[in-house]
């Protein structure tokens, strides 16, 4: 093995290839070089062509493809109503379907809710957790006793009251 820098050199002026490229780096046009000069039209020269047509969407995409707040009211409030007669069918555990009677007295402000929701309460096995639903169904008793009873509601007159705790829930 030989460790000897090689000292034979080459002419890199003889190598054409690299005239080339160096010329090209240079800006300085070769006779022999394999560029050829690019011409651009003018403005003028260049033809004015209309554009194509985009094709049609044959699905087109709705201007808002967000439901309004409206929209989505609409679809909550029809779900509520078809959830309402079928809640006393749900399988869910105790404490589920308290959150689903609260969210319904809360969504509806429906009287006649209440003395079910909270025979469901009084089923959460969890101390802790039956405490705080009781909670909620006495802040939910506060609430509609204070509100104005209106025509889509469960009472409607003044000698409508809540079920007192000694008297049997309707379910």
């Amino acid at each position: 093995m030989n460790l000897q820098p090689d000292n034979t050199t080459t002419n890199i002026s003889d190598d054409k290839e690299l005239a080339k490229v160096l010329a090209g780096v240079n800006n300085t046009p070769d006779n022999d070089s394999a560029y050829e000069e690019i011409n651009t039209p003018t403005a003028a020269e260049v033809e004015t062509k209309a554009p194509e047509p985009i094709a049609m969407n044959p699905f087109p995409i709705a201007q808002n493809p967000v439901p309004s707040r409206d929209d989505l009211e609409g679809v909550k409030m029809e779900a509520i109503n078809e959830l309402r007669p079928l809640i006393d069918k749900l399988d869910l555990p105790a404490e589920e379907k308290f959150d689903t009677y609260l969210l319904l007295i809360r969504c509806t402000d429906d009287r006649e809710l209440v003395p079910p929701a909270h025979e469901v309460a009084k089923l959460i096995a969890d101390d802790s957790r039956r405490a705080m639903a009781l909670l909620d169904i006495i802040k939910e008793i506060d609430y509609l006793a204070n509100k104005p009873a209106s025509d889509d509601t469960g009472l409607n007159t003044a000698n409508d009251s809540l079920p007192t705790p000694d008297q049997s829930p309707l379910v």
